[in-house]
This record gives C-alpha cells, sequence and structure tokens, in this order.
C-alpha cells in the first residue's frame, strides 16, 4: 500500500537543523509493526501517523524505534509543518488555530506567521506533572559525572511524557556527559524511576540568541543523541519556573548545536511559579524531503 510523506525538520527555519521527522498522512490502517519498521528503516528518534480523530481537527500518533510514545514535541511541529504544506491547514490574515489528538491527549495549536514570515508552530503542553525527586549522585553516575555538577535536584516533570530535568552547573559538564546505558537500565529497573529519560540543561544558550541549552543522550535502538526534544523542553521550562531557576517565565531553548543540527524554541511557562497550568513550545520547520511510502 502507498502513503504520502513528508520529511520535515523540526525547530529549524533551515535544511538539516533541529530535529527530522517523518510524517506519515492517512495511516490509521497502517499497522504498529509497520510503523515501528519505519522508524527503524529512517534511523530517526520518532515517525508521525496522522489517523482519524473524534475529539481534535487531527489525530497523530508519535512511534519511537521500539514503542509508541505519547507525547512529543519535534513531530508535533513536523505534523502541524505538514499540514501546512499540503494546504490542510489554511493561514487566514498569517494565522491559523487549530487542535490536534495526540496519545496523551488535546493540545492546541497556535500557528503565526506575520508579514510573510516562516510560520512559528507553537504547541499548548498541558498543566505539568511534578513527580519524585531523584539523588543526584545517582543520575550523575549515570552520565559518567559527578554529584557536584548537578545544580539542586533532578525531579521528574511531565506534560504527557515524563522526562528526569537535571540542571548542570556548567557547558563543561554537560560536554563531559556519556550515557550507561546499563546504569539507565539498572536505574529504570529498580522501579523508583518515573521517567522516559534524563534531560540534561544548562542556563544560557550556546548562541547569544538562547537562554538555555540542553542536550537528550538515547540508549539504543534510539539514535545516541537526539537533537532537539519539544516535549523535554516544556518539561524543562515547568522545572526552571518552579525552582527559581529562571527570572522570566518567556525564553528561547536551544539544543542541537554540538551535533551540527542548531535548534530553538521560544517557549512559554503559563501560571505562576506554585501553580503552573500549561506550557507553550513553540518552533520552525523546513520540509526537506516529500513522496510516497511503499509498505
Amino acid at each position: 500500500m502507498g502513503y504520502s510523506f513528508d520529511w520535515v525538520d523540526a525547530f529549524a527555519d533551515r535544511p538539516f537543523g533541529g530535529n527530522g521527522c517523518v510524517v506519515v498522512h492517512d495511516a490509521g490502517d497502517l499497522p504498529v509493526d509497520r510503523r515501528l519498521a519505519l522508524v527503524r528503516e529512517t534511523s530517526l528518534s520518532e515517525c508521525a501517523f496522522l489517523v482519524p480523530s473524534q475529539s481534535a481537527d487531527f489525530g497523530v500518533r508519535y512511534y519511537l524505534a521500539n514503542r509508541e510514545i505519547l507525547m512529543a514535541g519535534h513531530p508535533t511541529v513536523a505534523t502541524v509543518v505538514s499540514l501546512l504544506s499540503r494546504g490542510l491547514v489554511t493561514l487566514r490574515d498569517g494565522r491559523a488555530d487549530f487542535t490536534l489528538e495526540v496519545g496523551a491527549g488535546v493540545l492546541p495549536i497556535e500557528v503565526r506567521a506575520p508579514a510573510g514570515a516562516a510560520p512559528l508552530v507553537t504547541m499548548t503542553q498541558p498543566r505539568p506533572q511534578f513527580g519524585a525527586r531523584h539523588d543526584p549522585a545517582a543520575i550523575a553516575a549515570i552520565y559518567g559525572l559527578e554529584a557536584g555538577d548537578i545544580l539542586g535536584a533532578p525531579r521528574t516533570v511531565s506534560t504527557g511524557t515524563g522526562f528526569c530535568i537535571t540542571v548542570l552547573r556548567d557547558k563543561a559538564a554537560l560536554r563531559r556527559a556519556v550515557l550507561d546505558s546499563d546504569a539507565l537500565a539498572a536505574y529504570l529497573d529498580r522501579g523508583a524511576a518515573d521517567f522516559f529519560e534524563p534531560f540534561l540543561v544548562t542556563l544560557g544558550g550556546e548562541t547569544d540568541r538562547g537562554d538555555v541549552f540542553s542536550r537528550l543522550l538515547l540508549p539504543p535502538p534510539l539514535p545516541a543523541e537526539d537533537p532537539f526534544t519539544g516535549s523535554a523542553t516544556g518539561c524543562m521550562a515547568a522545572y526552571l519556573w518552579a525552582e527559581g531557576l529562571i527570572e522570566r517565565p518567556r525564553f528561547v531553548a536551544e539544543q542541537g548545536h554540538w551535533l551540527g543540527r542548531p535548534g530553538r524554541a521560544e517557549v512559554e511557562v503559563i501560571g505562576p511559579r506554585d501553580d503552573i497550568s500549561g506550557v507553550r513550545v513553540g518552533g520552525h520547520g523546513h520540509v526537506l524531503m516529500t513522496g510516497r511510502l511503499n509498505l
């Protein structure tokens, strides 16, 4: 069977930036094993599959190489950019507002393209759920770091997918971080972990436009490092605001520069530090390839 697709670089305004995602259209009848196989074939961290929805304007599901992921940021941006490029979403006066149902629920989507600029796609991630705090020494050991490399206590935060937000003291520590997949698996297997992966962040951007810089190191069969992680960025924003580590609720997040795939997101935490109701994460996207899958 044939399925139309777009390969979109999300959280980037040029080719080969940000994080790539294949968006497959009219994929409601595509079996899960074929979806997983496609992710492995592309060597991307995730692919998106548009499906029917009873509760939103569009439905989509996201998959890693080995399982479904209920919420993911860069596939959300990629999906919207693909819909725009195919004329399935129309801008009126440079804007569009609609809903997108993902595995974790319905996301409000806003698209803005002032004065002919490239569209900025913004998702509103739901109220963050704050989970367990984790021993800095235990999380540091997963990356060959010391407890002193970590500021405060790492904590699980979820806006649909849980990440252990871990703030490192400086970029030197961030560069030294090397994932020990066995140590991560052992920590997760102990049953104390309520997260998908630790998300490592430093205060201060990689460029003068950024306010924070992050890395997400991944175990097999996933790619070794994610170029840009939109869902974790939302969780990270909620953590930084709640912990008083940022002065303003609006900031620019950067990721992927050390991989040669610079990515950028405009982020806004909604609500006071002690009652965060959601997180807005926005980025651009570039359609790199368009074609048809023969499956």
